[in-house]
C-alpha cells in the first residue's frame, strides 16, 4: 500500500499595500493560527493608489485584483485572503465564482466588523484614508443587521496620517482615540496596517479596540476547515 504524500496546505494573501509592518503582522497572526502553512503572496499597490486617486473602486483596479485571486487559484491555492479594507467589496462582488471554484475569498474585515456590531451600540471607525473608512463603516452596518443591532457609527477619519512613521503615527491615532473616547463603546482601526497600535490605544484608552488581521486569520482557518484541507 502506498503510502501518503503529505502535502502542505497552501493560502493566498492578497495585498494592495505592502508596508513593512502590514506584512509582517498578517503573516505573523496566520501563521500563528494555521501552523506550517505555505503563503502565497500577490502584491500589487497600483490598486490602491487608484482607488484613492479615484475616491471609490473603479473597473481597472477591481479587474487587477480579481485577477490576483484567479492567479493564486491557478498556482494552487486553497484559500485567499483578502487584505485592504478599501476593496474589501470587489472580494463580495466575486463569492459565487470562490464557491463555483471551491476556493474561499476570506475578507480581513469580515469578523472584526462582526464583533464591533457585537461589541457596542457606538462604534468608533479610525483609518486615515476615506477609501478605507466608507467601506469599513458599510461593512459594519452590514453585519449588524444580519444580527438585529443598529449601532450609532462614528466617523474617525486622521487626516494627513497614511505614510507616517511608526512614533508619530502611534501618536495622531491616540489623539483621535481620545478625541472620542466619550462618545463610544468599543474601536475600530480600519485599516490591517493599524494593528501594531492596537493594544497600546486600548491600554491607554481603556476602550475596547480591534484590529483585522487576527480576526482575517481566524476567519480563513474555518474557511479551510470547511473544505477539509486544514492541516493537508
Amino acid at each position: 500500500m502506498k503510502e501518503k504524500v503529505h502535502q502542505m496546505t497552501k493560502v493566498a494573501l492578497v495585498y494592495t499595500s505592502t508596508t513593512p509592518e502590514l506584512v509582517e503582522l498578517v503573516e505573523r497572526e496566520v501563521r500563528a493560527v494555521l501552523g506550517d502553512v505555505e503563503l502565497l503572496s500577490y502584491q500589487d499597490p497600483s490598486i490602491l493608489a487608484d482607488v484613492r486617486d479615484s475616491g471609490y473602486v473603479t473597473a481597472r483596479p477591481a479587474a487587477r485584483l480579481i485577477g490576483m485571486y484567479l492567479e493564486a487559484v491557478q498556482d494552487g491555492a486553497q484559500a485567499i485572503l483578502n487584505i485592504c479594507s478599501s476593496v474589501g467589496e470587489v472580494a463580495d462582488s466575486v463569492q459565487d465564482m470562490a464557491e463555483y471554484l471551491g476556493v474561499p475569498i476570506v475578507r480581513i474585515d469580515q469578523e472584526m466588523c462582526f464583533e464591533a456590531a457585537r461589541s457596542g451600540m457606538r462604534i468608533g471607525v479610525l483609518a486615515t484614508l476615506p477609501t478605507t473608512l466608507d467601506p469599513t463603516m458599510h461593512t459594519i452596518a452590514r453585519a449588524a443587521r444580519t444580527i438585529n443591532r443598529h449601532p450609532v457609527l462614528v466617523e474617525g477619519l486622521i487626516d494627513g496620517a497614511f505614510g507616517l512613521d511608526q512614533v508619530e503615527f502611534r501618536r495622531v491615532m491616540l489623539a483621535k482615540a481620545e478625541e472620542l473616547r466619550d462618545t463610544v463603546d468599543v474601536l475600530v482601526l480600519a485599516q490591517g496596517s493599524m494593528a501594531y497600535c492596537e493594544e497600546y490605544i486600548q491600554e491607554k484608552t481603556g476602550i475596547p479596540t480591534l484590529s483585522s488581521p487576527r480576526f482575517g486569520a481566524k476567519a480563513l482557518a474555518c474557511a479551510l476547515d470547511e473544505l477539509g484541507v486544514r492541516g493537508e
